[in-house]
């Protein structure tokens, strides 16, 4: 079984998602409201989902699992 990846960029009202498949064929690209972001990837098969990090946040997530 081959994993799809998934990229997804965090606003504040909208997430914009991007999906490849194992050979880099996009499955999706598009945005969606945070209202509808759990609905979505419930529905997926088993996926790597990454996520866009911010400096700001990256620091606060760095001392938060200090």
């Amino acid at each position: 079984m081959s994993l799809s990846i998934y990229g997804i960029d965090l606003a504040k009202h909208s997430f914009s998602i991007h999906g490849e498949d194992a050979n880099g064929n996009t499955l999706i690209h598009k945005t969606i409201s945070r209202a509808k972001v759990l609905t979505f990837f419930a529905n997926l098969p088993p996926a790597i989902v990454a996520h866009q990090c911010e400096q700001q946040s990256c620091l606060h997530l760095s001392r938060a699992c200090n």
